[in-house]
């Protein structure tokens, strides 16, 4: 079992190091998003409910190994807001938000 959690461990190293090799590209909002659809949302708090979600581990705290063993996973999910497959915290939210405002110019 412990061989098993050890391979797991190292591919998803290796996931995670392919994925950081790749350059990021810059994406334009306003391309996936329509006047429209950003006209539905009534701030940006609802904006922020509707965007995609984006779920990633996490090293989990001495309390969850305690509680739950050494193998214990934790994981967050939270939005993405910019759409590039990332979770983004509230102020790249309400960056996006507000560019999308300025374009559509609510």
């Amino acid at each position: 079992m412990m061989r098993l959690d050890v391979f797991f461990l190292a591919l998803l190293s290796l996931i995670t190091f392919n994925a950081a090799a790749i350059e990021p590209k810059v994406i334009d909002i306003s391309n996936i998003i329509s006047k429209e659809e950003f006209s539905s949302y009534k701030n940006v708090a609802e904006f922020i409910d509707h965007s995609p979600k984006v779920t990633i581990l996490v090293q989990p705290k001495q309390d969850d190994i305690d509680e739950y063993g050494e193998g214990v996973v934790k994981s967050l999910t939270g939005s993405d807001c910019d759409r590039d497959g990332k979770m983004d915290d509230n102020p790249t939210c309400n960056a996006v938000y507000y560019k999308l405002w300025l374009k559509y110019k609510r």
